[in-house]
């Protein structure tokens, strides 16, 4: 009954705040958490494993249906899922069942393989809606040069306003963000079209103030031009949008995986933590700017449920990938009692970050 109550609250206050948008975002979080489970619940089923319990959300079930000896639940609170298989119990390795079909006559390399299911598939849900992405076409600025700043680069080499530059050193440019790049310190070869004539334009650019993907001001090489504002749809069709879409998915693991380190070493305020409420705030906004800016949000947030998900906290898929790594290099199990302390302790610290993520979110959306 809690349970229901708290989904109504959620429902009440997702449609007061994002009108019926907010159910587009029910449905994204729901299709990324089935997705990651979907890759757990396959690993196990190649491997003849029984998967006891394959719910959506906590708490109370909604709607559930026993096939095959798995029981579907459509529970009540859609914020994760799990998949339940026989003989795993995460919080008391003891609690064994030593059948042929259960979690715990596998080996360390077996479980590891069910563990990294569920991340991959987010990872790979992201891939499958960058092609997508690519097949839609995305509005991006086109590479055409808005304003030249004095004494740069680009003026020494008599760049012009509304110049629209189609290559760089032989490599074709659609959009304006491509060009950063393609910059180093080495001199460079601009195909420029300026009034219907192609100009070939050498320059070399200088080191300037430049912001990196986390907005932190950095010394980097510029050429001293910025975009005119017009908008050009870049599509990726065919072959190449395998690779526009491999390209995609390794930028976004890499920028969440060096935002995740600069916030352990502090070059990040903790306050750019988001939670789920920011979660539900983009994907919210997304949906009322059309399908392919909801598919960049959803492949991001799904590659950043993956690589969080492999990060090394007990409770989470990459700490129990640590704990088979132990058994695996030391030929031995984590002995039962530290395993419990580790995995209360990492249900705590994961308890509180998101408690302080919930609180960023607030303090943001209330701007405070």
């Amino acid at each position: 009954m809690k349970s229901l109550i708290f989904l109504f609250i959620i429902l009440a206050l997702g449609v007061y705040f994002y009108s019926f948008s907010f159910f587009v975002t029910l449905l994204v979080i729901s299709f990324l958490i089935f997705f990651h489970e979907l890759g757990h619940f396959l690993a196990a089923k190649s491997l003849k494993i029984k998967v006891e319990v394959f719910s959506i959300g906590f708490g109370q079930a909604i709607m559930q249906k026993e096939i095959a000896g798995t029981k579907y639940c459509l529970s009540a609170l859609p914020l994760g899922g799990y998949v339940r298989l026989k003989g795993q119990d995460d919080l008391d390795p003891s609690k064994e069942v030593l059948e042929e079909d259960s979690y715990s006559v596998l080996s360390p390399l077996q479980k590891i393989y069910i563990l990294f299911a569920g991340p991959f598939f987010n990872i790979f849900l992201a891939f499958l809606l960058y092609i997508c992405i690519g097949f839609l076409g995305e509005n991006k600025l086109a590479a055409q040069i808005g304003t030249v700043q004095e004494n740069s680069a680009a003026a020494r080499a008599n760049l012009q306003s509304g110049d629209l530059i189609l290559a760089i050193n032989g490599v074709k440019i659609q959009s304006f963000d491509e060009i950063s790049k393609l910059v180093g310190l080495e001199p460079l070869l601009l195909t420029v079209k300026r009034n219907n004539e192609l100009l070939n334009i050498n320059l070399t650019p200088t080191i300037g103030k430049g912001y990196n993907d986390f907005m932190q001001e950095i010394q980097k090489p510029l050429i001293g031009i910025s975009a005119s504002g017009e908008l050009v749809t870049v599509y990726h069709r065919g072959f190449e949008a395998l690779s526009y879409a491999y390209e995609q998915s390794v930028n976004a693991s890499m920028l969440i995986f060096k935002g995740l380190v600069k916030l352990v070493v502090g070059e990040l305020d903790p306050k750019n933590l988001g939670g789920v409420i920011t979660m539900v705030d983009f994907t919210s906004k997304a949906s009322q700017s059309g399908l392919v800016v909801l598919f960049l949000i959803t492949a991001l947030i799904s590659i950043n449920l993956g690589i969080v998900n492999l990060l090394p906290i007990p409770v989470l898929d990459g700490g129990h990938i640590v704990f088979n790594l132990y058994e695996l290099i030391f030929k031995q199990r984590v002995p039962p009692r530290i395993f419990e302390y580790l995995s209360y302790g990492g249900m705590a610290l994961l308890l509180s970050i998101m408690l302080f993520a919930t609180y960023n979110d607030i303090m943001r959306l209330g701007n405070f």
